[in-house]
């Protein structure tokens, strides 16, 4: 059985950083591409960022040169160093796959950022 485990957020000032970190048990880490999502209050989760299993990238618009994803095969474990932080980035933060039906979705990690 598939387990998401999203950690990492928290509570950081404007401009400020954080480094997310997805643990992702059995076996659709090494098959799949992964992704980062974003649920705000009252808002439909949206897609952040993506990686292939060999490494290539692709954000959205809102993030582009802000959000780095990585993905580390050894560990099955995805990363998203978040990076020039704005209060419109607070949001909850959850792992997936990046294409076709999802697994079951993890509890997420909080990241709020303040003004």
């Amino acid at each position: 059985q598939v387990q998401l485990v999203e950690s990492g957020g928290g509570l950081v000032q404007s401009g400020g950083s954080l480094r997310l970190s997805c643990a992702v048990s059995g076996s659709i880490f090494s098959i799949y591409a992964m992704a980062w999502y974003r649920q705000a209050p009252g808002k439909q989760r949206e897609l952040v960022a993506t990686i292939s299993r060999g490494g290539r990238t692709d954000y959205s618009d809102s993030v582009k040169g802000r959000f780095t994803i990585s993905r580390d095969n050894a560990k099955n474990t995805v990363y998203l160093q978040m990076n020039s932080l704005q209060p419109e980035d607070t949001a909850v933060y959850y792992c997936n796959k990046a294409q076709g039906s999802p697994v079951s979705w993890g509890q997420g990690t909080q990241v709020t950022v303040s003004s």
